[in-house]
Formats: structure tokens, C-alpha cells, sequence
């Protein structure tokens, strides 16, 4: 090895640190990958002085090198030389290697480890195990380190039994004493039923493969899809706003057009009398200056003989004033412009509302299926706290403003315009929106548990203040014994015994709301599919002195 690095070194150009590469010597002896000197001589063309990296010797003018055959022989078999030094030193076994037990001195790899004599072997001395007949039968595995693990460390022998009462390996002499009495195999029999529950394992690990892959494919395609619809949508929705906004400079070019042309004609019938009324003037002034001539005239017989000679002035078409109306002129145009400017504002945004509204709906995502039980519902458990601002009179809040109680008096609160004025109602703090899961516990005669949206109105008591009885808000009655679910004032009779806890499930991308009867099993009630287009408020009707409901705290 040492005379191996010797002779690399030898054949190493001093510019690179490697083997040389077409080798090429200079005048002064010295050799170089012709690479590296040609960079390092045209980085000195501007010096014109060119010289050895090695020995400093310089050349004028810059030498022109050719391969050196020779050294580039010497080099190719020197690097044949170091490649097979590299495929012996392969052979060894380093540090992370398991090394062959038989080997003396620098030790090989091993190739196989035997179960039975608890050695490793290299290529060499594993051959008696593949050709002496009693050790073909060995059990012959992968290299393996800690063969003495195999060995019991009580007794010196090797495990091969596996006790199923204590679930460990032991050997023969253990299942005489401390074993004795255990249900117990040999270790190749515990295997082969360990292998096999293994198989059925790994069998259903890859088929939750192949499904995932297959969901994984399924979303893969939804996103392409998502994709291409969204880019289409966004073309088509161009193209469509294109087409307005070239209809409307149409129509504003239009509508200047024919201002303009309008503009231009009564610009011109104006100017007409204008200038017919100049025409006069003209004429006006002329007679008027001959008369103020003949005015002078000292002689009063000449006076009195030209006088008659002059023309009556001519009767004038015109008034003797312009009568102007107090016209708007183009005003007019401006209003209806702007008459249209405010439907078409009207029309775009109730338009935008609902195109915003498809935009959020769209339903980009597998939905996840609802639990099925209550620890399932409980992982998108959320807490709920009542808003006392929201609150009738009637209703005092308490555990936090977790729980509601209709009282026999009305209570002082300050005025507020999100109270309930005549119904018995109370709702959430917490808008909800997503998937959200809560339980209430309610008590007494009548108890509605609801989601609403949050501009439900308040004031008064007609049905578009009631929890169920308007489009904005989903109820279930709860009576004494018996359910009863209500929205926009139709009503849905349900079966099934009473329960003092009931749990609401939201799914409100999914439109999904149910509701459940809690017990040791989750029983579903009522299950409403629809679109919600807001975020929900839970809510709580009472409808009796002493009926309470409690927005549990759940985990």
C-alpha cells in the first residue's frame, strides 16, 4: 500500500492533485494534466513570459506541449494497479462489517453466519458448510453480528425452544427448570406461526397500500380536475368580461356618437340664427348712420327731399330678444347614464354575492366520513360559551355562560340590539364553520337546540325571530319524551326514546348537520343535508320556568 501511494504521487499532476490526464513534460522536465498548464499559461499571455509551476523556469515564447505517451501508459497502468489494490482492500472487513470468525491476522467479510455452530464465515471458509454433508443441513443466514444473543447466557446452550408463557427463547435445560410446565415449541415452530400472522400483516398493511395509492390516484385526478376547471372557468369568466366591457365602450361610444352629432346640429341652427341676426345688425347700423347723416343736413329743403327717398326699415323676422329656455341641454343624458351606472351596480353585486358564493361552494375535497363513535366526534369537539348580549330577559346564564335557565322574572340587562325581545332564546359567542362537534345537556319540558345564522332577527315576535320556524335557523325539539326536528317552519316527527344529552355534529363545507342521542352508543336522530352559505351561532330556546340546557365541556 505504501509503495502503491508512493507511485501515485509520483504520477500526480502538482496543479490538480490527481492522476494526470493526457499528460504532457515541458522543456525544464516537469509534467502536468495538459488541462491545468494550458489554463495556467493563458491566465500569463498578457506577461507574454511563461514559466513551470514546479521549478519556476521560463519560456518565451509560450511552448507549444504534446502528449507525452509514455508517462500517459505509465499513468493508465498505474491507475489499473490502484483499482485492483481497491477491489482487494474491498475484500477486508471495516468497522460496520461482520467479520469472519475462521480468519487470522486482517480478517475478510462475511458472507454467511450459521445458526447452529454460531460462527461467521467468509467466501473461503464457509466452503465445508456447502460441500460436508453433515453441515449442509446448518441453517445459513445473512451476516449477522450478535450471534451470541442465540446463546442462553444462563446455561451455555443454544435457544432453541420458545416459551409462550413468558413469550421468550430458551433452551433445553430452561424448559427442565424454571420452564417447566409452560406451554412451550421450538423456535422454528413459534416462527413459522409468527410468519404467518407476519404474512396476514403484511398482507393488510399492503392493502391499505394499494388503497391509499388508489385515494392517492383519486386526489391526483381531482386535482387535475380541480385544475382544469378552475383554468377554464378562469378563460370562459375573461372572455364573458371581455364581452361586457366591449359591450359597454360600444354602448359609451354610442352614446358619445350621438352627443356629439346632437351637439354638432344645434351648435349649427344656433349659429344659423346667429348669424342671420349679425346680418341684421349690419343692416340696422347701415340705415341707422345714413339717418344720422341726413339728421345733420343744415339745408331743410334737401332734408325734406331725401327723407322720402329713404327705405322703411324691413320688419324683422326675429323678436327684438332671443327668448332662451333654461334648457339642461346634455344633462338629461348624464342622469340616465348614471340611472344605468346604479342598476348595473344593483345587478353586479346581487350577481357577485352569487358568484361568490358558487366560488366557495365548490367542493374541492373528499369529505371526510362522519364518526361513528363518540370518540370520533369528540376529536372536533369545540367549547361553546353563550352570549349574554343575545340573551331574553327571562334567561339567566351561569357556568360560564355554559348554561341557560328561564326564570320567573324578567332580569335587568342593559338594552342591546342582538337581544331577543319575545322569544326565550339565547345564542353562541363562537361562530361555527368547518367540522365542529359539541353535546348539550338539557332539562325540563321544551328545549330547542339549534343552529342559526347570525342576522336571524331579533326583534319581535313574529317566526323570523323563532329558532326553526324561518329559512336561517335548523331546531330540534326536545320534549319530556319525544323528538321533534323543525326548519322554516316544517315540521319532522322522529322515533325513538328520549335522552337528556343530545350531540350536534357540523360538517358545514359538506352541509352536513345531525344530530345525536348520547349514550354508550351514539344513536342519530335526525341528519339534515343542505348548503350553508354563512357561518352558523348555536342557539337555545327554553320554554319554561326552570327548563335549562348546558353546552357541555367535553374532551
Amino acid at each position: 500500500m505504501e509503495q502503491n501511494q508512493l507511485d501515485r504521487e509520483t504520477f500526480s499532476c502538482s496543479i490538480c492533485l490527481d492522476l494526470m490526464k493526457h499528460p504532457v513534460t515541458t522543456s525544464c522536465g516537469h509534467s502536468y494534466c495538459m488541462k491545468y498548464i494550458k489554463t495556467q499559461w493563458d491566465q500569463e499571455d498578457q506577461k507574454r513570459i511563461h514559466s513551470c509551476p514546479q521549478c519556476r523556469e521560463t519560456f518565451i515564447p509560450r511552448p507549444v506541449l504534446k502528449k507525452n505517451t509514455m508517462l500517459a501508459a505509465l499513468v493508465e497502468q498505474m491507475k489499473k494497479t490502484g483499482l485492483q489494490a481497491a477491489a482487494a482492500d474491498h475484500c477486508y472487513a471495516g468497522p460496520e462489517d461482520v467479520a469472519c470468525d475462521f480468519c487470522t491476522g486482517r480478517k475478510q467479510k462475511a458472507i454467511k453466519s450459521c445458526l447452529v455452530c454460531l460462527v461467521s464465515y467468509c467466501e473461503n471458509h464457509l466452503q465445508p458448510h456447502l460441500d460436508v454433508p453433515g453441515m449442509k443441513k446448518h441453517k445459513l443466514v445473512e451476516p449477522k453480528k450478535n450471534l451470541q444473543e442465540n446463546i442462553c447466557s444462563k446455561h451455555d446452550e443454544v435457544m432453541k425452544m420458545f416459551c409462550r408463557t413468558d413469550q421468550k427463547c430458551v433452551c433445553l435445560i430452561c424448559l427442565m427448570e424454571e420452564h417447566k410446565g409452560h406451554d412451550s415449541v421450538s423456535a422454528a415452530t413459534e416462527r413459522t406461526e409468527r410468519q404467518r400472522e407476519l404474512e396476514e400483516r403484511r398482507g393488510n398493511i399492503q392493502q391499505r397500500i394499494q388503497d391509499r395509492e388508489k385515494d392517492v390516484k383519486l386526489l391526483q385526478q381531482e386535482v387535475e380536475a380541480i385544475n382544469h376547471s378552475a383554468d377554464k372557468t378562469v378563460e370562459d369568466s375573461e372572455k364573458i368580461f371581455t364581452q361586457l366591457i366591449r359591450l359597454l365602450q360600444k354602448r359609451s361610444s354610442e352614446v358619445k356618437q350621438q352627443i356629439r352629432s346632437q351637439q354638432e346640429t344645434k351648435v349649427s341652427r344656433v349659429k344659423d340664427v346667429e348669424e342671420k341676426l349679425q346680418q341684421e345688425i349690419t343692416e340696422l347700423k347701415r340705415k341707422d348712420a345714413e339717418l344720422e347723416q341726413l339728421s345733420h343736413t343744415q339745408d331743410h329743403n334737401q332734408f325734406l327731399l331725401n327723407y322720402p327717398s329713404l327705405p322703411a326699415p324691413s320688419e324683422s323676422t326675429h323678436s327684438s330678444s332671443i327668448n332662451i329656455r333654461p334648457l339642461r341641454h346634455f344633462e338629461d343624458v348624464t342622469a340616465a347614464v348614471s340611472e344605468l351606472r346604479d342598476k348595473l351596480q344593483d345587478v353586479l353585486r346581487d350577481s357577485w354575492t352569487n358568484i361568490s358564493l358558487m366560488v366557495t361552494e365548490v367542493d374541492v375535497l373528499l369529505s371526510e366520513p362522519e364518526p361513528t363513535t363518540r370518540a370520533g366526534f369528540l376529536k372536533y369537539s369545540c367549547q361553546i360559551s353563550l352570549d349574554p348580549d343575545t340573551a331574553h330577559t327571562m334567561l339567566v346564564l351561569s357556568e360560564e355562560n355554559r348554561k341557560v335557565t328561564m326564570m320567573d322574572k324578567h332580569q335587568i340587562y342593559p338594552s342591546h340590539p342582538d337581544r331577543f325581545t319575545d322569544w326565550l332564546q339565547v345564542l353562541s359567542k363562537e361562530s361555527l364553520t368547518g367540522h365542529c362537534y359539541w353535546e348539550v345537556e338539557r332539562s325540563g319540558s321544551v328545549v330547542y337546540i339549534s343552529v342559526t345564522y347570525k342576522n336571524i332577527s331579533r326583534a319581535g315576535g313574529l317566526n323570523e325571530c323563532l329558532l326553526g320556524y324561518n329559512d336561517k335557523s335548523w331546531a330540534l325539539l326536545c320534549q319530556q319524551n319525544s323528538f321533534r326536528f323543525l326548519h322554516n317552519n316544517i315540521w319532522t316527527n322522529i322515533s325513538g326514546p328520549s335522552s337528556s344529552r343530545i350531540g350536534v355534529f357540523l360538517d358545514h363545507t359538506a352541509g352536513l348537520l345531525s344530530f345525536y342521542r348520547v349514550s354508550e352508543t351514539m344513536t342519530l336522530l335526525h341528519r339534515v343535508q343542505t348548503t350553508f352559505t354563512q357561518p352558523l351561532l348555536a342557539g337555545v330556546y327554553v320554554g319554561n320556568i326552570g327548563d335549562s340546557a348546558e353546552f357541555c365541556k367535553v374532551k
